[in-house]
């Protein structure tokens, strides 16, 4: 008699975590500088040409620079989502959040990535870049108004970064032609990326002068690196610190004072809340012993 063995390669788990995702999509960014610029750093893209052939160079505008980088980088983010088996999708409409969902084909964990671009100055300090609101979709969590999915949803936030420098001798009202396109000066260079959880990186500031979005840090190896306040205090801190944040008109369309502007009043404020509670601890802990022995009651009466 004979026995036949079977063996068989057990298949791979591909289900991915969000730290899994982070270290995966931060290796594969690494090779972008091969897709955005050329061998000695300038951007590729040299301006727009019409159907006779003439070629408007590219503003300095940063939301015009930035929707065109966004635009060369999906078929990168496709390939990306392929190779991790997960779904990539786009946001449906301008402002709507995530910029890009993936989600995995495996687990249904579900990653969000905002795109975030800006440039350096020769301090090596970023101009400026905001991190998404923070009202709307990210206080009404199981919301799905201007999101594509509920934020809470949503396994990790992350924050994938373009820097750039500025290339300002541009003559913006020269009109080129085909046979001139590598006399084109391109209008940014020397791209450095970056991808970290967004708390990671955000500051303690809304992005700039009254607005409602969360500010970054504006150090570009703290950025970078993931270095922000609230990479030390973690994720919880942030969500409870721009969770309850009031600009000066939200606090006045409330008619209420605001309850804290940075970290120190933030730190303040939450102390007095737990030196109230501890100076009635003995009357909380019976008020819990009560509502304990009442729900049981009411338990034991409704069988």
């Amino acid at each position: 008699m004979f026995f036949f063995y079977l063996w068989f390669k057990p298949k791979k788990n591909n289900r991915m975590n969000k730290d899994e995702f982070l270290e995966a999509l931060q290796n594969e960014v690494t090779g972008y500088n091969t897709v955005l610029a050329t061998e000695n750093g300038d951007w590729i893209v040299k301006g727009f040409i019409d159907i006779t052939k003439k070629i408007y160079t590219i503003s300095l505008d940063t939301k015009v620079v930035s929707k065109v980088i966004e635009l060369l980088l999906i078929p990168e983010f496709e390939k990306f989502a392929n190779k991790h088996n997960l779904l990539l999708e786009l946001a449906p409409q301008q402002n709507f959040f995530p910029d890009l969902t993936f989600t995995s084909k495996d687990s249904g964990e579900r990653f969000s990535v905002d795109i975030k671009s800006t440039f350096k100055d020769q301090a090596n300090k970023i101009k400026s870049m905001t991190l998404g609101a923070f009202t709307g979709y990210f206080r009404k969590r199981q919301s799905a108004k201007n999101t594509l999915y509920p934020y809470e949803s949503y396994s990790g936030h992350f924050v994938f970064g373009v820097i750039y420098t500025q290339i300002e001798t541009l003559d913006e009202k020269k009109v080129y032609t085909l046979d001139e396109l590598e006399e084109i000066e391109s209008v940014i260079k020397d791209f450095q990326f970056f991808v970290q959880p967004k708390y990671k990186i955000a500051s303690a500031s809304p992005g700039s002068g009254n607005t409602k979005n969360i500010g970054a840090v504006t150090n570009l190896e703290k950025l970078i690196n993931g270095q922000g306040i609230f990479a030390e205090l973690g994720e919880d801190v942030y969500n409870d610190y721009w969770m309850y944040y009031l600009t000066v008109d939200m606090a006045k369309a409330a008619d209420v004072p605001r309850p804290y502007t940075n970290l120190k009043s933030y730190f303040e404020y939450k102390k007095r809340g737990i030196d109230v509670l501890a100076e009635h601890k003995e009357q909380i802990d019976q008020l819990n012993e009560e509502e304990a022995i009442e729900q049981e009651i009411n338990e034991n009466g409704d069988e």
